[in-house]
């Protein structure tokens, strides 16, 4: 069965020329023109990946992204928001709703199948199966879950995987440039600050254990315990 991305776009001409690409790259491209349409596609099997556009009739894409990322059945899915907005602000802005990626229209079919490709390596299961434990922390791979003291916290797929790293490489500074290759994987179009956002959006997350996670000024961050 090929892997199906949903669009959601609401100008239809962007949509065919988006189901184009992805059906010549061999994917199964589901098209819904506003969230409400989105809904119908948005059940098991759930799409692989959504293209997600930033301004929509019904609703706005990031209340959208805000959405998506509360739902059982839809936290998992990576996002890539579709945008003119080509501001620093807007990107963050998506990047701390919860999406994975950024792209500014007009942009190239081979950009578009580059940043897809990116996304899908980035969230693919983490490769080392072993639960990994520090201070109260425990990760596991093969459930996708985390504790923190026993209890279960919410991750996205990129947070998780950051967290998985920090975790499995303890007491070590890494620079920004270091966790997008690490984390994120070599060529891919991810802006250095997008590891602050997502460190920062990690550290929420995992509450009164965020102080593992370590600023060095001027170098990067380093996961250690704290005493």
């Amino acid at each position: 069965m090929m892997n199906k991305i949903l669009i959601i776009e609401d100008e239809a001409p962007i949509r065919e020329m988006l189901v184009f690409i992805l059906e010549q790259n061999g994917y199964q491209a589901l098209e819904a023109g506003s969230f409400e349409e989105a809904q119908r596609h948005l059940v098991e099997p759930v799409p692989v990946l959504i293209l997600l556009d930033w301004m929509l009739p019904d609703i706005s894409g990031i209340q959208i992204a805000k959405s998506l990322k509360q739902g059982d059945l839809t936290k998992h899915i990576p996002i890539i928001m579709l945008t003119a907005k080509g501001e620093e602000e807007d990107k963050i802005k998506g990047l701390e709703v919860g999406a994975d990626d950024y792209m500014t229209k007009p942009f190239s079919p081979k950009e578009l199948m580059a940043r897809i490709k990116a996304v899908l390596r980035r969230v693919a299961p983490t490769a080392i199966e072993e639960a990994v434990e520090a201070d109260g922390i425990i990760l596991d791979p093969v459930s996708h879950r985390v504790t923190v003291h026993n209890k279960l916290v919410e991750l996205g797929p990129t947070e998780f995987r950051l967290l998985h790293f920090f975790m499995t490489h303890p007491d070590r500074v890494y620079s920004r440039e270091q966790l997008l290759d690490h984390v994120w994987g070599t060529n891919v179009y991810v802006e250095d600050r997008t590891v602050d956002v997502q460190i920062r959006r990690l550290r929420k997350a995992i509450g009164e254990v965020n102080t593992m996670i370590q600023t060095v000024r001027g170098s990067g961050y380093r996961f250690s315990k704290t005493t």
